[in-house]
């Protein structure tokens, strides 16, 4: 829950990088979270649908996670080194394939042009030995 938590809190944060987990984590909880909204719109408006009953919390849904949305897939770009703009190649419908693709792919091991690896930070103790995280 700690990955929708702080893909939510950095909403306005398209520097950086996420990690493949930070963004499938991410999706996963935006997914059952629609799957809830349109449940709620049924419950409410009845599971049938018309002109009359617009699906208002879907809605609402939709447009509060729009630019998280947004944001984390342009960091999850910047773990594979690729810039943010690589995002209007959905609009090609094509563009979906390579966008689909880099986000499965293990992003760049250490340091890249958009700041540190996510996964294997490593932060040196006082004196001792360097412990892993990730």
């Amino acid at each position: 829950m700690h990955y929708y938590a702080n893909a939510m809190r950095n909403y306005a944060n398209f520097s950086g990088r996420a990690s493949r987990s930070d963004y499938w984590y991410y999706v996963l909880i935006y997914v059952v979270i629609c799957f809830l909204a349109g449940f709620g719109d049924g419950f409410i408006h009845g599971f049938f649908r018309t002109h009359e009953n617009p699906n208002i919390l879907s809605a609402i849904v939709h447009l509060v996670h729009f630019v998280p949305s947004l944001s984390i897939f342009v960091r999850r770009l910047h773990d594979t080194d690729r810039s943010g703009w690589w995002y209007f190649a959905a609009f090609t419908i094509v563009g979906l394939i390579p966008l689909f693709i880099f986000s499965v792919t293990r992003g760049t091991a250490g340091p890249n042009r958009f700041g540190p690896d996510p996964v294997n930070t490593e932060a040196p103790l006082s004196g001792g030995p360097t412990v892993r995280f990730g």
